[in-house]
């Protein structure tokens, strides 16, 4: 978040309402409340953002951690990092029904429509989708340039664009005309093109677009974006992946196409070909001990040799239940910051020295008898529980049995799902089978690699 930003008492409301009601990290706002994890996100920043990106590299990173560890709180601080970094930012929640990663089209789509610019307010929710990220780049061009040098400098430059695929250049340079000339038909089809959406192929033709983003080109076309967005102005992209806490069960050649397409991404960020990109893609433990290791290719790329940090910043992962705060001074660091909240939010002012203690306490009995139940979500719901208790009744110093009861009555309400079963991954008919009866539908059948583009390894 901009350091610029004002936190006004809405803004407040809202970030208060998400931390109550649900534990979970806000949409925006949440360098506000953040703490443990500043390292990471120092060496991201400094080595990534502003040193490797720009100069044209790409990176990838596995981010692990249990259930409650923070995983998306964790993406989101670097979501609005690179937004503040002038970067375009794309989180996707893979899921079995809805983005499943060994399906490449879905995948794709998942990044266009969740693809969104620098906010102007940092208050505000993103405008999201790559259209309206075309759209941006393109108010932002006639605000420096007339509108004849725009269509000049679309006509001209971005038609000859180089990236991977040629119709999804075409379909940019069609979209940003249709824009300036305002053509509204010409503007939806293209649009809907761009988000990976059927679209008739006469509909597309007619603009002088004549492939279909489909399953077998799904990742070219997303490497074609990657390319092509630094050269109309943006700085780069981030991709930000959130595997969830209940990873499906996959039948063998699902598993075996999703660590395919894993393992051909994570090549592609050390090549030009996937030019100022960073991909952050968030897993539970399991995925790395359990699941990694079957498939030895990934297995190898994936495998740190020593903790992500200052002295190892190549590190392939980040391991977020090592951060720089032992468990208590985490909780009271973040229990202080949402009281900074909750003043502006509930128009108060509280006792800090008081609020401290209590945090204290609060933080000693989560960590205590409630660590493997997400904790820290947990201690996020009790605490603001408390101080709204703490304005209605008036503050004082609650005891420990008081702080116990909340502790208790949160972490059964946030009870942990069952445990994580990767046992069917890589094996035969697993509970992904039913997941699986799309499988022969996929376009180019049996015989489809169904990979990042079909390349294969040499290619790469």
């Amino acid at each position: 978040m901009s350091s610029t930003a004002v936190l006004t008492r809405p803004f407040a409301l809202r970030i208060l309402e998400s931390l109550g009601a649900s534990g979970k990290p806000p949409d925006r706002g949440l360098q506000l409340i953040n703490a443990g994890n500043k390292t990471y996100l120092r060496i991201l920043r400094r080595e990534y953002l502003e040193g490797l990106l720009p100069a044209g590299g790409a990176t990838f990173r596995l981010v692990q951690g249990g259930f409650g560890a923070g995983k998306t709180h964790f993406l989101y601080c670097m979501r609005e990092i690179a937004w503040e970094l002038g970067y375009a930012v794309a989180d996707v929640v893979l899921s079995a029904q809805e983005c499943p990663f060994d399906k490449s089209l879905m995948v794709y789509r998942a990044v266009a429509e969740r693809l969104a610019p620098p906010p102007v307010d940092p208050a505000a929710l993103p405008r999201e989708g790559l259209p309206l990220v075309l759209e941006d780049l393109l108010d932002d061009k006639l605000q420096r340039l007339d509108r004849d040098a725009v269509e000049v400098w679309v006509r001209e430059e971005v038609r000859r664009l180089p990236c991977d695929n040629a119709a999804f250049r075409e379909a940019v340079t069609g979209y940003l005309l249709a824009l300036l000339e305002r053509d509204d038909a010409r503007r939806g089809i293209l649009a809907a093109w761009l988000l990976g959406q059927e679209v008739p192929p006469a509909k597309h033709r007619q603009h002088g677009v004549y492939e279909s983003i489909k399953e077998s080109n799904a990742f070219p076309m997303l490497r074609s974006m990657t390319q092509m967005l630094p050269r109309l102005g943006m700085r780069g992209t981030a991709i930000l992946f959130d595997e969830g806490d209940r990873v499906m069960s996959l039948t063998a050649r699902r598993s075996q196409r999703l660590m395919d397409n894993l393992r051909q991404l994570v090549d592609l960020c050390g090549q030009a070909r996937f030019p100022s990109v960073m991909i952050l893609y968030a897993v539970p433990p399991e995925f790395l001990q359990n699941v990694v290791p079957d498939y030895p290719a990934l297995h190898q790329r994936l495998s740190p040799v020593s903790p992500f940090g200052e002295r190892s910043p190549q590190s392939p992962v980040i391991d977020l239940e090592h951060l720089d705060l032992p468990p208590v001074p985490l909780l009271e660091t973040i229990a202080l910051n949402i009281v900074e909240v909750f003043e502006v939010a509930r128009e108060v002012m509280l006792d800090k020295e008081l609020q401290k203690r209590n945090a204290h306490l609060l933080a000693e009995i989560v960590t205590r008898h409630h660590y493997e139940v997400s904790h820290r979500r947990v201690f996020v719901k009790a605490w603001v529980d408390l101080l709204y208790g703490q304005v209605a009744d008036g503050e004082s110093e609650i005891g420990r049995g008081i702080l116990e009861s909340i502790a208790g009555a949160t972490a059964s309400a946030l009870a942990a799902p069952a445990p994580l079963v990767f046992d069917d991954l890589g094996g035969e008919g697993g509970e992904g089978g039913e997941g699986d009866e799309g499988d022969e539908g996929d376009e180019g059948g049996e015989g489809d690699d169904d990979d990042l583009g079909d390349l294969g390894e040499g290619e790469l």
